[in-house]
């Protein structure tokens, strides 16, 4: 095994050796090296106040703006500068020097989409940002000599800044003050095992606290930190890693595949084969090519990811990455830390059981001197404090903070008749052999769903290899833990979602079982000690996926659970608030944190829930298949558009005829049809399971649609073709292929919009009623150049609309029974 001594501070041997990642360690006793003793030196008493004036105004300070979303001026130009804006923009300055007004609708409606997007982006922004502050670390700093909490951005160059468990390092500095601190820096270097620190090393913005308590002096700030980017990257709105986006990108970079060749040749078929007026061609040229452009598609999936963003934020819910939203609804396995999120994070001491003959009295005097040993007690010694007050008889020596990997803590005690005494304060099941009695008892104890600590005098020094070999069992602290009352109802919730909840914890599994089975958690029966869990990866997957509760898991082994059942298939969250779960939550596909949560915890995860409720999940899936299922549906809208206008222009520039449409035409089908429609259709409730495959099941109706609706269009147009001749033909033939484009289009929309409700069905019918308005208002009529002529071409237009609804009802249930599920 490979060690790196720490030296020091006096050059003398290494008090420790820092034990490299993928170290064996014993399961039941893990073996820890030497620890050093705690700092002698005298406390520093930070900067002045006039010293941190004068530091402000030189600019020293932690200016790194940490952002929740982008900037404001990001959010216009990614809405603003687009490609298919782009090429809009050129055909709208077109059209307006060769054609009406009305003809230059469809770059009025660009505008207003774009600008609702720009809105309902910054809404989102305001929402993120005014949440971020709420959910930011808070460091505490030393300023004349007394402590106090700032914002990460009030840091100043020589600041001493406090640490303890669970805090996150937030500049770059040297240590002045170390008391067995451990700092992991897994997020920096990728090594999973702590660093003991010594006053004079290094400390790394990005790292965390393990174990243990210290101070250091800041010497970069801002920029100029080692991680300042990981820093602000790690909170931002990011719009990564989401098959929404990545399918629509794929879609949009086919469509541009086709738009190109085929503008191309419509182009040349109406400005230089047909002899026809050329602002008439250029005109019908251009509202052959708008089509093409699925203009509002990106559009509305920003705008549906940012309503997301503003309910969770209602309901204080931090989504540090909106990909995250449509992650958590895809999720088939959820991992959940008992501790912070099936319980809260107080705890009651509700008995105390002295063993071996030791005396009450005197085991309260332990237990209060213990709490006062830790300066960052956690929810258990907390209570163990509120229970026993401090014998100020006591004096610590040296201690020894509770670590996950150990599953204790220690203290070296004067007493007050002069004698000098060890303790160690953990898990039972750790601190003794597997055969003796006492585990019975703590056993029964645990089946309860009691949380049991077991206080030993230890036999060796902290600094021992071993320091619980030979250790004497003198009392059992018995712990209550509060559920949390909704926990129940959200496991239910997962449970008829098909989501499989596994509970992994770092407790005694028997009493991680008995608080699962409280909660009505499906195979809480089945427990498993992670101890005793294969370390092959595609076994130890084969026993998560069969049971329900894990107890005694170690942060490694959380990292390694996760991974295991990602190597299976499953996309996986990971919920925690603890140090010991940051491994986990960074690896996992969703990591979702408390919002009282280490801040370590909430820089890793993509989710913050700021109120601590365990019941805001549901909330988060439910938002996250309204999205995906919305977007589904009205991309399925925008690529039956771009199919159809694409094989319009194919099979007139093989025709050779003109094309059938002006721009006003196909700017009022569009409007509604699919703009206004998908509008609503995009951010109304929708609770379907959420489905992968996005762009096949996209792909796979809007062709076929598509396809339909451009043979019944164009078959109506060579039939009006024959049909009408003379002055006003071309209008005629227009409105009559108009007709079939409109009832085969609103086809599409009604199959789209199932399953009908009244606002659905509402909805069809107020579109279908806008055209009708067109056509029977004689200035609508004017406007949009729409008037049926006579009777039968009317209704053959009609007739051939209600042969291509039959095809789409037959292409539709195809293609249901032949996407995967």
């Amino acid at each position: 095994m490979t060690q790196r001594a720490e030296i020091d501070m006096d050059g003398q041997e290494p008090r420790r050796p820092v034990i490299d990642a993928g170290a064996e360690l014993d399961p039941v006793h893990p073996r820890q090296p030497p620890r050093p003793k705690a700092s002698a030196t005298t406390p520093v008493t930070g900067l002045t106040t006039d010293q941190v004036a004068e530091r402000v105004a030189r600019g020293e300070v932690n200016d790194v703006p940490v952002r929740s979303s982008r900037s404001a001026v990001d959010i216009v130009r990614a809405n603003v500068f687009t490609r298919f804006n782009a090429i809009i923009g050129v055909l709208w300055v077109i059209m307006f020097f060769v054609a009406p007004i009305q003809d230059s609708l469809f770059g009025f409606v660009i505008i207003a989409n774009t600008g609702i997007g720009i809105v309902q982006e910054l809404r989102a922004k305001r929402t993120l940002d005014s949440l971020a502050v709420i959910g930011e670390a808070k460091p505490r700093v030393r300023r004349d000599g007394v402590a106090t909490t700032v914002s990460t951005s009030d840091i100043v160059l020589g600041d001493l800044v406090e640490l303890g468990p669970g805090d996150k390092v937030v500049v770059d500095g040297e240590l002045t003050e170390a008391d067995n601190l451990e700092i992991d820096e897994s997020l920096l270097t990728g090594e999973a095992d702590p660093v003991l620190k010594q006053p004079g090393d290094q400390v790394l913005s990005g790292s965390f606290v393990v174990a243990g308590g210290g101070a250091f002096t800041a010497t970069k700030v801002g920029r100029e930190a080692y991680a300042a980017q990981l820093a602000e990257e790690a909170s931002r709105f990011t719009l990564v890693h989401s098959e929404l986006r990545s399918g629509i990108s794929t879609i949009l970079k086919y469509v541009t595949w086709m738009m190109v060749p085929t503008a191309i040749g419509l182009i040349i078929s109406q400005l230089v084969v047909k002899d026809t007026d050329l602002k008439d061609s250029v005109a019908r040229t251009v509202g052959g090519i708008v089509p093409m452009i699925p203009e509002g598609l990106v559009l509305l999936t920003s705008v549906a990811f940012a309503i997301g963003v503003i309910r969770l934020g209602r309901k204080q819910c931090l989504v540090q990455e909106l990909p995250a939203i449509e992650g958590l609804a895809r999720v088939d396995v959820v991992c959940l830390d008992k501790t912070g999120t099936l319980t809260e994070g107080g705890m009651d001491v509700t008995e105390l059981r002295p063993l071996g003959g030791t005396e009450e009295a005197y085991v309260r005097q332990v237990l209060g001197a213990l709490g006062e040993s830790d300066p960052r007690p956690n929810a258990s010694l907390q209570a163990i404090i509120e229970a026993y007050p401090d014998s100020e008889e006591w004096r610590c020596t040296e201690s020894l903070p509770f670590s996950s990997a150990r599953k204790y803590s220690g203290a070296s005690f004067s007493e007050g008749n002069g004698e000098t005494s060890t303790w160690l304060l953990g898990a039972p099941d750790v601190l003794l052999p597997d055969d003796d009695p006492v585990l019975d008892e703590t056993d029964a104890l645990n089946r309860q769903g009691l949380r049991v600590l077991l206080l030993t005098k230890a036999a060796e020094e902290l600094d021992a290899p071993s320091p619980a070999d030979g250790a004497k069992p003198a009392a059992l602290i018995v712990l209550e833990q509060r559920l949390r009352p909704d926990a129940s109802e959200t496991l239910r919730y997962f449970a008829a979602q098909n989501v499989a909840a596994k509970v992994v914890s770092g407790d005694n599994a028997v009493a991680v079982g008995a608080v699962a089975d409280k909660l009505g958690l499906p195979g809480s029966e089945r427990t498993v000690d992670a101890r005793r869990l294969p370390a092959e990866r595609s076994a130890m997957g084969t026993e998560i996926d069969a049971n329900a509760v894990f107890g005694r898991v170690s942060p490694r082994q959380k990292r390694d659970m996760v991974g295991a059942l990602q190597s299976r298939g499953h996309t996986v969250a990971m919920t925690g608030d603890g140090v010991n779960d940051v491994l986990a939550l960074k690896d996992a596909d969703i990591g979702v944190s408390m919002g009282s949560g280490s801040e370590a915890t909430r820089a890793v995860a993509q989710i913050v829930l700021l109120n601590n409720s365990f019941a805001t999940l549901p909330s988060v899936v439910a938002e996250g298949r309204r999205v995906i299922g919305n977007i589904t549906r009205v991309a399925t809208l925008f690529l039956t558009k771009t199919v159809y206008s694409v094989l319009l222009a194919i099979l007139v520039v093989c025709s050779q005829v003109e094309y059938p449409f002006l721009p006003r035409h196909l700017t009022l089908l569009s409007t509604l049809t699919i703009g206004v429609p998908a509008f609503f259709l995009a951010l109304a409730p929708n609770k379907e399971r959420a489905k992968p495959h996005f762009v096949r099941r996209v792909m796979r109706y809007a062709i076929p649609a598509g396809l339909i609706a451009a043979a019944t269009t164009f078959s109506t147009y060579l039939l009006a073709r024959s049909h009408y001749s003379g002055p006003g033909a071309l209008d005629a033939e227009t409105s009559a292929a108009t007709l079939t484009l409109f009832l085969v289009a609103m086809w599409v929309l009604a199959i789209i919009a199932r399953p009908y409700t009244w606002w659905r069905i509402g909805l069809v019918a107020a579109m279908g009623a806008g055209f009708l308005l067109v056509l029977v208002v004689p200035w609508l009529q004017d406007f949009f150049a729409l008037k049926l002529v006579g009777v039968t071409m009317p209704w053959t237009a009609v007739a051939i609309a209600a042969g291509g609804a039959a095809l789409l009802e037959f292409a539709w249930r195809a293609v249901g029974r032949r996407v995967p599920a």
